[in-house]
């Protein structure tokens, strides 16, 4: 039985605490639209996760974060999407704007949705836990949190695009480890995907609560804490 008692916790963001209000392919559909381009909502969704799946997560040299914040690996990311759902690239003079709008329209609360379960777990352990966001995102994701009102729950936010790797690199849990000020063995990971999260967390020597929604969520978590505490 794994030991839960960890004070110190991490939580992974998109998928584990909030999730796109909307399907990613309805919007880039939409968006594509206004700059001359049809494309079916479920044709851009393929076209995105084929895109996503295939480009490798940004890694800069170490101590050397993206000066852009990753915009430039979005952008290829985006622009690859509407080249697989068109079957040609689209041009950069119409890229850059289409491109400019997607990124602007996921730094906006109410593009995000947090999950049902998050906030109320999270009021609860934060009065006896300290509690950190370990994130494979940029600085886009302070406002989305801000606007929910769940930034003040967080002690810090440790983004990847800060770090200048993603999870499950080392890197990133050696900087959630050394902002929290603690050793892996304190240190519980909370994240939704196998290699990024449970993966990266149990390599960094911390445990790992894998969210499997609707099986296993927030409520799981919140009992097997206090089960163990």
């Amino acid at each position: 039985m794994l030991n839960m008692n960890q004070k110190v916790i991490f939580f992974d963001a998109a998928g584990t605490l909030i999730r796109p209000a909307e399907p990613v392919g309805a919007v880039y559909a939409r968006v594509g639209s206004r700059h001359g381009f049809t494309a079916s909502a479920d044709a851009m969704n393929i076209a995105f996760r084929t895109a996503w799946k295939a480009t490798p997560s940004p890694l800069h040299p170490e101590g050397c974060p993206p000066p852009d914040d990753d915009q430039a690996w979005w952008h290829h990311v985006a622009a690859r999407s509407f080249e697989l759902a068109l079957g040609n690239a689209v041009p950069p003079e119409i890229m850059e704007p289409l491109f400019h709008e997607l990124y602007a329209h996921y730094a906006k609360p109410e593009s995000w949705h947090v999950f049902e379960d998050v906030r109320p777990v999270l009021e609860d352990l934060a009065a006896d836990h300290a509690l950190h966001v370990l994130s494979n995102f940029d600085r886009r994701l302070l406002s989305i949190l801000e606007g929910h009102g769940l930034r003040t729950l967080f002690d810090q936010v440790i983004l990847s695009s800060e770090v200048g790797a993603s999870k499950p690199h080392a890197r990133m849990f050696a900087a959630a480890v050394r902002a929290a000020k603690a050793m892996p063995a304190e240190c519980l990971h909370v994240g939704d995907e196998p290699v990024a999260d449970a993966s990266g967390a149990a390599s960094a020597g911390m445990r790992c609560f894998l969210i499997q929604r609707p099986e296993q969520g927030f409520e799981a978590l919140r009992t097997l804490l206090r089960f163990d505490s």
